[in-house]
């Protein structure tokens, strides 16, 4: 379909990085309905960019993406997807003041490693005093 109708379609077979974050970075909304995932990068790209995510509540999915930050759906069905996807256009298209406040909640999200490593930190210092009989 890309080759008859190059105005109207795009196609891009394999990986490319760069286009995937300006892809990403260019989009309104991120669609992610994952049947497993044990992590996911992407929703977090697209919480940075601004696009909003919409997942399936799976994994690192659901524990990144919350009613704050973006829109996710339990069911793994089109029926479930078809209405998180609903809510998401509909939220878009009626309150662009909410939408706003869904792109900026998510850009503010910090998914770094120094925030993860400080809370390994504090896990380990209370596994430590606990070890040591101490109660702080």
């Amino acid at each position: 379909m890309a080759a008859d109708y190059p105005q109207k379609i795009g196609a891009h077979i394999g990986f490319d990085e760069i286009l995937a974050h300006l892809v990403e970075g260019g989009s309104d909304i991120f669609l992610m309905p994952s049947r497993f995932e044990p992590c996911g990068l992407n929703q977090m790209y697209s919480m940075r960019y601004g696009t909003v995510p919409v997942v399936r509540a799976v994994g690192g999915l659901a524990d990144t993406v919350t009613p704050k930050t973006g829109f996710s759906f339990q069911d793994y069905s089109p029926q479930a997807l078809a209405g998180a996807l609903q809510a998401a256009l509909t939220a878009y298209t009626t309150n662009k003041r909410a939408w706003r406040a869904l792109q900026v909640t998510g850009m503010r999200q910090d998914f770094s490693w120094d925030r993860s490593a400080k809370e390994y930190v504090k896990i380990y210092d209370r596994a430590l005093k606990k070890g040591s009989g101490r109660r702080d």
